[in-house]
């Protein structure tokens, strides 16, 4: 059985279509998708620098034997990003959502350090 990936709706969802639309409308949507695309290296580019700091921060809990994770910054840190989510018109539960990802991330990075640190050297 063969499958496909074709919608099967009459609107246009990609560039195949764009024969039928508009040069200027292309136009337009090739400079937006130019902007968002810059902006999703910016992000990539701002979450490589978080994590930068994550693991020191990671490092530095292993050395002084403190837990991976800490709830009540956690809690501060998401009441705090849902406030910049509302003031920047984003969805809070989406910025919270987000958060929580990347801390969980976080989370099993700072494990994953205190694992090898508590681990005796080989040799």
């Amino acid at each position: 059985m063969t499958t496909s990936n074709t919608p099967t709706s009459n609107t246009p969802t990609g560039d195949a279509t764009a024969t039928a639309v508009d040069p200027a409308v292309r136009e337009e949507l090739a400079r937006l998708r130019d902007s968002i695309d810059n902006i999703d290296a910016a992000v990539v580019h701002m979450l490589a620098e978080r994590f930068k700091a994550t693991q020191q921060v990671g490092h530095l809990k292993a050395r002084h034997q403190l837990p991976p994770a800490d709830p009540t910054r956690e809690a501060r840190q998401i009441e705090r990003l849902r406030a910049l989510a509302e003031n920047a018109k984003l969805d809070p539960a989406f910025a919270e959502k987000f958060l929580n990802f990347i801390i969980a991330e976080v989370i099993r990075h700072h494990e994953r350090i205190a694992d090898d640190t508590a681990a005796p050297a080989s040799g």
